[in-house]
């Protein structure tokens, strides 16, 4: 009897110390169990610190704290977590009664399906996690791109001294000094500013020392003949239009982007950013609250006439003060449902006479948001949230008008020097931020067709 006893005993251990015999009853349900809930994992998702937790465990933690951490030791997860696959069939495997009763009660708890929607949808948002070095490099800007990033960054900083150190200071500008006050000098540099065919007659100003006072009383008819001799209508017609205006005012009106600047600061700082995050409202503000001083020139610019065709520089188009046409208001209205951006990068073409750095840094501005707003479309269309559209806007529009609003009651406490901070960097390192989201985006399209 002790032979085959013992000869049982030596195999029970045998099988004791080789796993691959060991028997799978020696498994219990605790093993496998969630360290939030403390019942057994069901889809279980493993972070990148090793923990794993039922997958609506997380999606609750997630929804009620906003934090993309590991629930236990708080180690923050990348990317967006995973169902670990081969822990999930193996606990299914080996416990198909309990996981059958878990996913029962999961699916009568609202809180749980609302939580794992909501945490579903916040990893559809999130740019899928590269599986190699390369694309992780990449996806932090690495390697080429990063360098011409830099190289951007570097531009942008030096038209920003540049625009510091050449330009006069902005209370120094004609905006801010009465007409009467004019020197001659200050008289030619209004004139100039009119158009490259007020150099015609910038000799004849000067050997005439027409200061501000003199420049006040003068006529059509005293431009028409000698010393002036201005003998074409049209630009005796834009001086005189300009001089109207001027005597209106007191002052010189502003006449390009930095002038404007100086006489509008709040103004010139909203449409900036109204340019990246709200257009179309941006425009409406322009229509409903500065028709004739901004919208005029605005579509009369970018909308012009045929007859507008013949040669008239910026600055008599800035001066058109008629009303605009039906057919300008036709084909204003449909770029402005449709393409916004292309408004912007329109009149910013009209302007690289006088600003031609700045211009072409609004134009490849506008060109990235028009890309950046067709993704938002594409995302929208592609899991069928059309519906959604309205709530969308209809949320965009409040919080754009809130913001606004806010901005407006606490402009004048805002200091100067921060001002003009978030002026230049709208202008010219928002378009380099633009370039990078771009890319993203695109990368993030390729990883989904992939």
């Amino acid at each position: 009897m002790e032979g085959p006893a013992q000869n049982d005993l030596n195999k029970m251990t045998h099988e004791e110390g080789d796993p691959l015999k060991s028997t799978t009853p020696q498994i219990s349900v605790s093993e496998f169990s969630c360290h939030c809930c403390y019942d057994i994992l069901v889809n279980p998702t493993t972070l990148n610190c090793g923990h794993s937790f039922c997958r609506h465990c997380l999606a609750l933690w997630w929804a009620s704290s906003k934090k993309t951490e590991c629930p236990e030791c708080r180690e923050k997860w990348e990317g967006f977590p995973k169902v670990n696959i081969l822990l999930r069939d193996a606990i299914e495997k080996l416990f198909p009664d309990a996981i059958r009763m878990r996913f029962e009660d999961i699916q009568q708890n609202n809180d749980i399906i609302q939580s794992l929607a909501a945490f579903h949808k916040y990893g559809n948002d999130q740019a899928p996690l590269a599986t190699n070095t390369g694309r992780v490099n990449a996806q932090r800007g690495g390697g080429f791109f990063s360098g011409v990033l830099t190289a951007l960054t570097g531009v942008a900083v030096v038209l920003l001294v540049y625009h510091w150190s050449s330009r006069e200071s902005e209370h120094d500008l004609l905006v801010h000094k009465a007409v009467a006050k004019w020197t001659a000098e200050e008289v030619v540099l209004w004139l100039e500013q009119l158009g490259p065919w007020a150099s015609l007659y910038r000799d004849r100003f000067l050997s005439e020392r027409v200061n501000g006072r003199l420049l006040l009383t003068l006529t059509e008819e005293e431009f028409s003949r000698a010393p002036y001799n201005i003998e074409n209508s049209s630009h005796r017609r834009a001086i005189l239009l300009e001089l109207e205006r001027v005597k209106a005012l007191g002052v010189k009106p502003p006449q390009n982007l930095w002038e404007y600047k100086a006489v509008n600061p709040g103004r010139s700082l909203f449409l900036l950013y109204a340019l990246k995050s709200s257009p179309r409202l941006g425009l409406l503000y322009l229509y409903l609250f500065d028709y004739t001083d901004t919208f005029l020139p605005f579509i009369h610019t970018i909308c012009p006439l045929q007859e507008d065709n013949s040669g008239e520089d910026i600055i008599t188009k800035l001066l058109d003060l008629r009303e605009p046409t039906w057919k300008q208001w036709r084909e204003f209205l449909v770029k402005y449902s449709f393409l916004p951006y292309q408004l912007i990068a329109e009149f910013a073409w009209d302007w690289l006479e006088v600003h031609y750095w700045t211009s072409r840094f609004l134009i490849v501005n506008a060109m990235l948001l028009s890309v950046l707003e067709l993704f938002s479309f594409w995302r929208i269309w592609s899991r069928s949230e059309l519906k959604t559209v309205p709530q969308r806007m209809w949320s965009h529009f409040w919080k754009v008008s809130t913001q606004g609003l806010f901005v407006a009651m606490f402009w004048p406490l805002i200091p100067q020097f921060v001002c003009n901070c978030l002026f230049y960097w709208a202008l010219y390192f928002n378009p380099i931020i633009n370039i990078d989201l771009v890319v993203k985006e695109v990368r993030r399209l390729e990883t989904q067709v992939l």
